[in-house]
């Protein structure tokens, strides 16, 4: 009875009727997902053309009065050059390359070693790093910068980026890790095994052979951390007391402060702040979705 119940079940979904409902729910998917989209994008378009806006028709009408619409390239300049933003810019290139090259390489290294390298109390260790996601970072930014001002001050590593290097990267490892790590394991054991019988190092296995097919996994974790670091404000606050060397946040901040009701020179700051975020998202967006995917695929 089964075996006559299937074709007959299958056949349902070919009828004209099924195919109508089959296409309505396709249809009708799409358009609550576009919809949503358009309700995200509205607060990022509202943001984008007052950036553009004078001060004047800011405070006489809204961003969505397309009748009376003036657009000016004054507030970017005013921004770059006057409040200078374009150092502030350069120095959250500073901050966040380094930020996010270093956690990369060091939690790809422990992902691999926690996935195929034998050691003494393996699994232990890592569920003292797995246990680190479960600490606020915020409990860890006195003893830090206690450390970085009383202990070495010498170096004065909060005159430069140096301290902020090396919050980011010591919050980012345990995420990156377990992240990884989960992805590491799932490749097939004979290909790593077969390295290893030809002779290779743990090092060569893990340049030549898991890294080229790890692309994916290490982008979407480079994506995860650059966007985090270049939008972090509180370490910033923390780590970076040098006025000369304060990223974009901060100077967004001092921008609030001063000129609390400068909305034309807050836009173009906050869309300025947005703008290289975007470009990496989308075009890195491939090895994002594919970074997220492969580990649950495989």
């Amino acid at each position: 009875m089964s075996v006559l119940a299937a074709p007959m079940a299958g056949s349902r979904a070919r009828t004209p009727a099924g195919r109508a409902i089959a296409a309505l729910n396709h249809w009708v998917i799409h358009i609550a997902l576009g919809l949503i989209g358009v309700i995200w994008l509205v607060p990022t378009l509202g943001l984008l053309v007052t950036s553009f806006r004078p001060r004047s028709d800011i405070q006489a009408t809204g961003w969505w009065d397309i009748f009376n619409l003036h657009l000016t390239l004054d507030n970017y300049r005013q921004v770059l050059e006057a409040q200078g933003m374009l150092q502030a810019f350069v120095n959250t290139v500073f901050i966040a390359v380094p930020s996010t090259l270093l956690p990369l390489a060091i939690c790809a290294l422990a992902g691999y070693a926690f996935s195929w390298i034998r050691f003494p109390f393996r699994d232990t260790l890592f569920l003292i790093v797995i246990a680190f996601l479960l600490v606020p970072v915020q409990v860890a930014f006195i003893p830090l910068l206690t450390t970085a001002t009383s202990l070495v001050p010498d170096l004065e590593l909060t005159r430069g980026y140096v301290a902020v290097w090396l919050a980011h990267t010591a919050f980012a490892l345990p995420f990156g890790i377990f992240l990884l790590r989960n992805f590491f394991i799932t490749l097939p054991p004979d290909m790593i095994e077969a390295a290893r019988i030809d002779g290779a190092s743990d090092f060569r296995v893990f340049s030549r052979i898991v890294l080229p097919v790890s692309v994916p996994a290490i982008a979407a974790y480079g994506i995860f951390q650059f966007l985090w670091v270049w939008n972090d404000l509180l370490m910033a606050l923390v780590f970076v007391q040098d006025a000369s060397k304060y990223p974009m946040t901060r100077a967004i901040q001092n921008l609030l402060s001063q000129y609390g009701t400068e909305w034309h020179l807050l836009a173009a700051g906050a869309f300025l702040l947005m703008i290289v975020p975007l470009i990496v998202f989308f075009s890195l967006q491939r090895y994002f979705v594919q970074g997220l995917l492969a580990g649950s695929i495989k």
